[in-house]
């Protein structure tokens, strides 16, 4: 990843204080692509108040989630998955179509700026980015070409009792 700014992430800590750092940057949009929405970056208090924030901040605000499995958010109570829950006219979660779910990366886009990308979803190892609109603006673009086929996913509804 290009930018003055970028900063290598080589694990857990790493991966939750960019994402949080990242998330914090957005005054319009929030962009995540997830394997499974991994609590120890998504399911933690910064993260969560970066996305809350945004969401009540603007009345066009946008939280759109691309998430490939959300078996383990739905089962272990993902908070991330409650707050969007409550605020769903600011949020969307989606599941990818068949053909994308096998992409291996994963990635956080706030605004078209603001980015964190690891090439590998299933290692920590990676990059972000406060400021990096070049390399912001493709992941984006991979990103509204899979949300384009994505579907609504029927895990994500509340059942009410």
């Amino acid at each position: 990843m290009s930018g003055p700014e970028a900063r290598r992430l080589q694990g857990v800590s790493d991966n939750r204080e960019a994402a949080a750092a990242v998330a914090g940057e957005a005054r319009r949009a929030l962009a995540i692509f997830s394997h499974e929405l991994e609590p120890q970056v998504y399911d933690t208090l910064e993260f969560l108040e970066a996305a809350k924030a945004l969401a009540l901040s603007a009345s066009r605000a946008r939280i759109r989630i691309l998430l490939v499995d959300s078996t383990r958010a739905v089962r272990e109570g993902h908070r991330l998955v409650e707050l969007a829950r409550r605020l769903s006219s600011f949020f969307e979660i989606r599941k990818p179509h068949p053909d994308d779910a096998g992409i291996p990366e994963t990635f956080i886009i706030a605004d078209e700026k603001a980015l964190l990308h690891r090439p590998l979803a299933t290692r920590w190892e990676g990059q972000a980015s406060l400021h990096d609109p070049l390399r912001a603006r493709e992941k984006l673009k991979l990103f509204e070409e899979i949300w384009q086929r994505s579907e609504p996913d029927p895990e994500m509804r509340q059942l009410r009792i």
